[in-house]
């Protein structure tokens, strides 16, 4: 085997300790992005109690950008906060009830919570939840994510 030099091992020992470092592709394994199959599987992925960042897309040219900031942020807070990637043309109900024009966008879903019945029960089988919706407003990067997690206190795992 041939020798490193000096510089590719200080760019290698760079690359594996900082934190924020973005120059060279990240090597992050399969995909944690789950996708949307269904608003089953959605309630699903509420009910366990982890903070579920979804992002809403058409396809267009910053969806590219996008993926691949998801990918990374995805397997940086792997498997304290998960990341859904929705495409609205396949659903159209589920990102027509957003109410939002521009695409794409990002919400965060958070803290399942079932509510009392106001008024009649159509069906006691039926139970109501209400999730606090969070539109996530932050520069769109794995920086900018930790930032808004923070800010919410939404808890996340620290790496180096």
């Amino acid at each position: 085997m041939a020798e490193h030099s000096f510089l590719d091992q200080m760019l290698s020992h760079l690359r594996s300790t900082c934190r924020y470092y973005t120059g060279y592709p990240k090597d992050l394994g399969p995909s944690r992005i789950i996708p949307f199959t269904s608003e089953r599987q959605f309630v699903q992925l509420l009910h366990e109690g982890r903070p579920v960042v979804v992002a809403f897309t058409i396809k267009c040219t910053y969806t590219k950008h996008l993926d691949s900031v998801l990918e990374e942020a995805a397997a940086t807070f792997y498997p304290d906060i998960k990341f859904v990637r929705v495409e609205c043309p396949k659903y159209p109900g589920f990102c027509i009830s957003r109410s939002r024009n521009e695409y794409p966008f990002i919400e965060v879903f958070t803290s399942p919570e079932q509510t009392k019945n106001q008024g009649k029960a159509v069906d006691p089988n039926i139970t109501k939840y209400s999730v606090k919706v969070l539109p996530f407003n932050y520069d769109q990067s794995v920086y900018g994510f930790r930032e808004y997690f923070k800010k919410h206190n939404l808890k996340f795992p620290e790496t180096n």
